[in-house]
């Protein structure tokens, strides 16, 4: 049930790195899309608004690198 139509409002909690380096299984894409980096996946637990305009407290995962940022952020499944 991943979910892309969302914005996170507030700060994200509970932050977890999944995996980092050659474990991450899409780094040649991530590398080909938005640049070499050292990229991570991560999760955690925020407070997010769909656009349906309903809010949620959801499990977050997401790809990050230093110098690029946060993409590809997905909604994993909802707590409330």
């Amino acid at each position: 049930m991943a979910r892309y139509d969302f914005e996170v409002i507030g700060e994200i909690e509970v932050v977890e790195t999944i995996a980092r380096g050659s474990s991450v299984r899409i780094r040649h894409f991530l590398n080909q899309t938005y640049g070499r980096g050292d990229w991570r996946k991560r999760k955690g637990i925020a407070l997010v608004r769909y656009e349906d305009g309903r809010m949620s407290r959801a499990e977050v995962h997401w790809f990050e690198a230093h110098g690029i940022g946060r993409v590809l952020q997905k909604v994993i499944r909802e707590i409330d």
